[in-house]
């Protein structure tokens, strides 16, 4: 069954947890939540760095559901889909506690956007990615501003037009979406826990800080993510979208 799961694994470390049977995609319930649950940790004072995973060990995300994509009819409905990504892209952005990311798979469209947002990102070598969306006739446009950002407009403009080429982990890491890579998820994750623990003895006011500094120019995403998915709400109901989503449902 498909759930986000929140866990406090020690003291102040906070994890966030979500998995879908389809490769752990992204339907609008688990974009709900990850958002949620997000905003939540990042009100408790007692909470100082948070952990966003997903479950398995193989893809850490697919991107989004296209099961829920193509039943999309109208409009409002669309938008309301893609709005569930600038949500969970918002709610780390102002959350203020730093949000670590552990990436043990491929990360996908919107599997991408999640890595791009967080503050620092952990992988495997398995770890390749790919924006797939113009290929199903849409484009990364909600997601588009938090992958930008991390990896530049040069790096995001090849992965945006190339959107059947998977990218290595060491490509994602020399672009800067990657802070560290691993051979083994349990190297990865005992980094991770390094990490978060030096973290959690940090001054939370200095963390808080410069998280509003890492951030600094992305006080319009509210509006602009919004926008970003109205445009990808339409294109959805496009018959090029519509034919390229059946057609891959049907390959499934």
């Amino acid at each position: 069954m498909a759930y986000v799961k929140t866990e406090r694994v020690k003291d102040g470390i906070f994890e966030i947890c979500f998995f879908h049977e389809a490769q752990n995609s992204l339907p609008s319930e688990i974009l709900n939540q990850l958002a949620w649950s997000i905003k939540d940790a990042g009100h408790n004072p007692e909470i100082k760095v948070i952990i966003l995973k997903s479950g398995g060990d193989r893809t850490f995300c697919a991107g989004a559901s296209f099961t829920e994509l193509i039943a999309i009819q109208d409009f409002e409905s669309g938008q309301k889909f893609f709005t569930g990504f600038a949500h969970v892209i918002n709610a780390i952005r102002t959350c203020g506690k730093i949000v670590i990311g552990r990436v043990q798979g491929k990360a996908i469209g919107g599997g991408v956007g999640l890595a791009s947002a967080v503050d620092y990102c952990f992988a495997t070598h398995q770890s390749s990615v790919k924006l797939s969306e113009l290929s199903v006739g849409i484009g990364p446009f909600v997601v588009g501003p938090a992958v930008q950002r991390k990896i530049g407009l040069s790096a995001f403009s090849q992965m945006t037009l190339n959107a059947t080429e998977l990218y290595s982990a060491q490509w994602a890491k020399e672009k800067g979406l990657y802070a560290e890579t691993f051979e083994t998820i349990e190297e990865m994750d005992a980094a991770i826990m390094a990490l978060a623990e030096k973290l959690e003895n940090s001054n939370p006011e200095a963390l808080s800080l410069l998280k509003g500094i890492f951030w600094e120019g992305t006080e319009n995403w509210d509006a602009l993510l919004f926008e970003r998915a109205g445009v990808s709400g339409k294109l959805v109901l496009s018959d090029f979208t519509k034919k390229a989503l059946a057609s891959f449902v049907g390959k499934a």
